[in-house]
C-alpha cells in the first residue's frame, strides 16, 4: 500500500509545461539580494493535466515542467534532478538542458536506476535521474517531462513547497465537459492560492497558483509535510460516454468498491498445508481471542516482513498460501494470511482492513480516495471492540495498534461492506517505563544498581533498535539506555529479562559507578538525584511552524533511593513539585525514611499531538521540570 506513496515522493519536481520565456525572469544578482540564504531559486514549479475523452475510454496525461537557477557556487553541487514513472504511470517523453547566458547545454547523462524506499524492497518504480552539466551561478537547470495515468483513480496530489524558495507554482487541469473532477485543498488557511475557472475550445480549465513560496523548514517531532505544505488533492468523480455516466471517486462507497476488485477473491481456495498449520497453531487455544492472538503471534514469528510492491501489486494481497510458502510478505500479504489463518480457525470477525500512517492527515470523509491509505493490516472484532492485528511490527504486543497509525481511521472491510473505526492512541501507562535505582557513596564515587522496566511501545522500540546485538556492541547499547548523571558514568554489568515474550515488560537489571559526579565541600556532600533528564531537550521553539508530534504517550517514574554514609544527616531536601494540566502531569517528591533519601520523579504525557496554541503551556510545563533537575539534596557530617 506504499505505492502511491512512491508516486509522490519527488512531489518537489513536479510542474506545469510552460514554454521558456512565459514569466520575465530576473537577473542573479536580484535573485540573490532577494534570497542571501540559499544556493538555489526554483522559478517555475509547474504542471498541467489533461483529462480528455478517446476511444470511449477516459484518458490522462501530465506535462511537467520545472526551472531553477543556481545562485552561489555552493549551488554547484546540486547537479541532478529526476522523476519517478512505472507501468501504471508511464513515462512518454522528457527533455532536459543547463542554460547559461541564454546559451541551452543538453542534458545527455541521465540514469534509469529502482526508485528506492526504506520501507520497501522492490516496488516496480523508475527514477530517471538527470545530470546537469557546466553549472555555475547564475546557470538555470531546466527540464519537462510527460507521463501517462493507465488507472485515473491514481491520480495523487500537487505540492506547493519545496526546500528552497519558488516564484512560481502552478497547477493547470483541462477537462472535457464530459468529465467531472472533484479537489481538495490542504494547508492553506489564508486561502493564499488563486484559482480560476475557464472555458477554452470546449474545455473547462481549472487553474490553481502561489506565488512567492517560502522554503520548507525541517523541524523536529514534525507529524510530516503533507500536515504543513499547502497542497491540492484532485480526483475524478465521474465522466459520460455514450450517454452513460461512469462513477469514479467521490465519497467512501465508491473508494471501498474500488478497492474490493482488489481483495474480492482473496483466499478463496481451501489451502491444505496452510490449514494444518493453522491447527496447530491453534491446538492450546481455549478461546476465541486466544486463538487469533496464537495466529497473530506466529505470523510475526513465522513470516518476514519485505515489502514487495510492482503496479497493482501495490493494491492486491497477494494468497495466504503463497505467504505461507514463502516466508515473507508485505503489509497486505500479512493481512492476507492472518485473515486465511482465522477462517481456518472458524473465525468470522477478522476482516481485511485499509488504513493510513500517521503521516497521511486526510479523514475518508475528507478525502476519499487512494491517497488517504498507504497500509493494510487485520482487525479482529471482539464484540464491540476492533482490536487491530498489524504484524508488519515484531515487537509490539497482540491488544495495541503499531505506534505509526495510533488515533487514524481504518477502513475495514466487514461481511462485505465496511465500517471506518478510529484506531485508540494507546494510554502513557500502557507504554510506562520505570526505573528503580539505590545509590551509595563509595570513596567520593556514586555506585548503585538498577532495574529498569519497559512496557508498550517503549519495550518493542527499544527491543527493535536491539536486534541481535551482541557481545560489545549489546553493552554499549544497553549502557546507553541506563546511563545516569555525566560521562564518568560506568556500566559494570547488567542482565536482561523477557526478551520474547511480548505479553511481558522488557527489565535490564544494572549495575554501575559515576565519578567526580557527587560535590564535597567541608563537611558538605551535594548530591543532584535527577540523574535521569529526558525532557530537558523539548522546549519549542517560538517561530515553529508544524504541530508537534510525540511517537506515542509515555508515563515515566524514576525511584530513586539514596544510602546516607554513616555519620552524614540530611542538612537539605528540595521542595516538592507538581504539575498538571491537559498536556502533561508531574509529580516530583524527596522524603527521608530508614536512613536513605528517597526521591521519586513521574511525568505521564497525555496528548500526542500538540497544535500551536498547546505551545505555550508545553514550555511552560517543561521549564519547571528543567528547574527542578537543577536541585540538589546536601547532607552534612554530624
Amino acid at each position: 500500500m506504499n505505492y502511491l506513496k512512491l508516486l509522490s515522493k519527488h512531489f518537489t519536481l513536479i510542474a506545469f509545461l510552460l514554454s521558456l520565456n512565459a514569466f520575465s525572469q530576473g537577473t542573479l544578482q536580484e535573485y540573490k539580494s532577494i534570497y542571501p540564504d540559499y544556493n538555489e531559486l526554483i522559478i517555475n514549479d509547474n504542471t498541467s493535466y489533461d483529462f480528455f475523452i478517446k476511444d470511449r475510454k477516459l484518458n490522462v496525461t501530465e506535462n511537467s515542467y520545472n526551472e531553477s537557477m543556481i545562485l552561489t557556487d555552493n549551488g554547484i553541487n546540486n547537479n541532478s534532478e529526476s522523476f519517478t514513472y512505472s507501468e501504471l504511470v508511464k513515462l512518454l517523453e522528457y527533455e532536459a538542458e543547463t542554460v547559461i547566458n541564454n546559451k541551452r547545454i543538453k542534458v545527455t547523462q541521465t540514469n534509469e536506476k529502482e526508485s528506492r524506499d526504506d520501507a520497501i524492497f522492490y516496488n516496480g518504480v523508475k527514477e530517471r535521474q538527470l545530470i546537469f552539466p557546466n553549472l555555475e551561478a547564475g546557470a538555470k537547470k531546466i527540464y519537462q517531462y510527460k507521463r501517462e495515468y493507465v488507472d485515473y483513480h491514481l491520480l495523487h496530489k500537487f505540492i506547493f513547497g519545496n526546500s528552497f524558495p519558488i516564484l512560481n507554482s502552478t497547477l493547470e487541469i483541462k477537462t472535457d465537459k464530459e468529465i467531472n473532477i472533484g479537489y481538495k485543498i490542504f494547508n492553506d488557511p489564508n486561502n493564499a492560492i488563486e484559482f480560476s475557472k475557464t472555458e477554452k475550445k470546449g474545455k473547462y480549465i481549472y487553474k490553481w497558483t502561489l506565488k512567492n513560496i517560502k522554503p520548507v523548514k525541517y523541524e523536529s517531532f514534525s507529524p510530516g509535510f503533507l500536515h504543513i505544505i499547502p497542497h491540492i488533492d484532485i480526483y475524478i468523480k465521474d465522466y459520460t460516454v455514450d450517454n452513460k455516466k461512469v462513477e469514479v471517486l467521490e465519497n467512501v462507497d465508491k473508494l471501498f468498491n474500488y478497492y474490493q476488485k482488489f481483495v474480492k477473491d482473496l483466499n478463496k481456495e481451501e489451502d491444505k498445508e496452510l490449514k494444518e498449520i493453522t491447527e496447530s497453531v491453534i491446538a492450546n487455544a481455549k478461546t476465541e481471542e486466544e486463538k487469533v492472538k496464537s495466529i497473530f503471534y506466529w505470523v510475526k514469528d513465522n513470516i518476514k516482513y519485505v515489502a514487495f510492491e510492482n503496479g497493482y501489486e501495490g493494491f492486491k494481497p497477494r494468497e495466504g498460501s503463497l505467504v505461507c510458502n514463502r516466508k515473507f510478505g508485505d503489509c497486505k500479504d500479512m493481512a492476507s494470511i492472518i485473515t486465511a489463518m482465522a477462517k481456518y480457525a472458524g473465525l468470522k470477525n477478522v476482516y481485511l482492513t485499509w488504513i493510513g500512517t500517521r503521516e497521511i492527515p486526510y479523514s475518508y470523509n475528507e478525502l476519499a480516495t487512494p491517497a488517504v491509505d498507504n497500509h493494510m493490516i487485520a482487525a479482529y472484532k471482539k464484540g464491540n471492540e476492533y482490536i487491530f492485528l498489524d504484524a508488519t511490527d515484531k515487537e509490539t504486543r497482540y491488544g495495541i495498534p503499531t505506534a505509526f497509525i495510533q488515533g487514524k481511521e481504518a477502513l475495514i472491510n466487514e461481511d462485505g461492506g465496511y465500517k471506518i473505526i478510529q484506531v485508540p492512541i494507546v494510554s502513557g501507562e500502557t507504554n510506562a517505563v520505570t526505573d528503580h535505582v539505590k545509590f551509595k557513596i563509595e570513596n567520593e564515587k556514586l555506585v548503585g544498581s538498577g532495574s529498569l522496566v519497559f512496557k508498550g511501545y517503549n519495550r518493542s522500540n527499544l527491543l527493535s533498535q536491539l536486534g541481535d546485538a551482541a557481545n560489545k556492541k549489546r553493552f554499549e547499547y544497553i549502557k546507553s539506555i541506563v546511563v545516569k548523571g555525566n560521562n564518568k558514568f560506568k556500566l559494570l554489568e547488567y542482565t536482561e529479562e523477557n526478551i520474547k515474550d511480548r505479553d511481558l515488560p522488557y527489565i535490564i537489571n544494572y549495575k554501575f559507578d559515576i565519578d567526580s559526579y557527587i560535590i564535597k565541600i567541608d563537611k558538605d556532600i551535594y548530591v543532584n538525584l535527577n540523574v535521569d533528564t529526558n525532557f530537558d531537550q523539548l522546549i519549542i521553539e517560538k517561530d515553529r511552524i508544524s504541530k508537534f508530534e510525540l511517537d506515542f504517550l509515555t508515563a515515566s517514574q524514576g525511584t530513586y533511593e539514596l544510602e546516607i554514609p554513616q555519620n552524614y544527616a540530611v542538612k537539605y531536601l528540595p521542595k516538592d513539585l507538581t504539575i498538571d494540566n491537559e498536556l502533561l502531569s508531574g509529580s516530583f517528591k524527596y522524603e527521608t525514611k530508614d536512613n536513605k533519601v528517597i526521591y521519586v520523579a513521574k511525568i505521564n504525557q497525555k496528548k500526542i499531538l500538540l497544535d500551536k496554541n498547546d505551545f505555550e503551556l508545553w514550555n511552560e510545563s517543561i521549564k519547571k521540570i528543567k528547574t527542578n533537575y537543577g536541585e540538589t539534596i546536601i547532607i552534612t557530617q554530624k
